[in-house]
């Protein structure tokens, strides 16, 4: 598979690799409504396993909230939405949350389940750490559930190092706190 490097100024930059799903920047004429139904289905194995992951039941107005707080990215394949995430470079973190001072983040990164296993979610932590890198940021953060020991291992594999734990107010679980240096050009 191709590596996808995303650098630059904000843009509506639309591209596609060899057959697969093209990615883009969230337009002002997007679905909100699709986008938190392709969260719904996403997470919707961690909600039936009992991980009450917020991506799992948000609402659209959530699902636009979360998107102001940074730069949204979708994943189409024609016109079906399959992917996103969403980017911050610096992640304004709560009081206590243990991040680096500087560090971006991204959050609501999903896979519609129809594209498991087909790079997607690499595509899209990819752009992802380039972005973040692009605004500046030389680590990024994340947290995840605890018990989502697979996930945990995927980032894991990725160069992602766990360094504490959170508890948000709208899960039902723990979060490991992961980070990873980013690597500058």
């Amino acid at each position: 598979m191709e590596a996808v490097t995303v650098t630059g100024p904000l843009k509506a930059v639309n591209w596609a690799l060899s057959g697969e799903a093209a990615m883009r920047l969230f337009a002002e004429e997007d679905s909100v409504c699709e986008l938190t139904s392709l969260l719904h289905r996403a997470y919707a194995d961690h909600a039936a396993a009992g991980r009450v992951f917020f991506a799992s039941y948000q609402s659209p107005q959530d699902t636009a909230h979360r998107l102001r707080r940074g730069e949204c990215w979708l994943a189409l394949q024609g016109n079906s939405l399959v992917g996103t995430v969403t980017v911050a470079a610096p992640y304004v973190a709560p009081e206590g949350y243990p991040a680096p001072a500087g560090a971006g983040s991204f959050w609501q990164l999903a896979v519609d389940p129809s594209q498991r296993g087909t790079g997607l979610g690499q595509r899209l932590l990819s752009v992802a750490e380039s972005r973040v890198a692009a605004r500046g940021a030389t680590q990024v953060v994340i947290d995840t559930s605890s018990e989502a020991t697979e996930l945990v291992g995927w980032y894991r594999r990725r160069g992602y190092v766990p360094v504490g734990t959170w508890r948000w107010d709208v899960t039902n679980y723990d979060s490991v706190v992961l980070v990873k240096e980013l690597t500058t050009s």
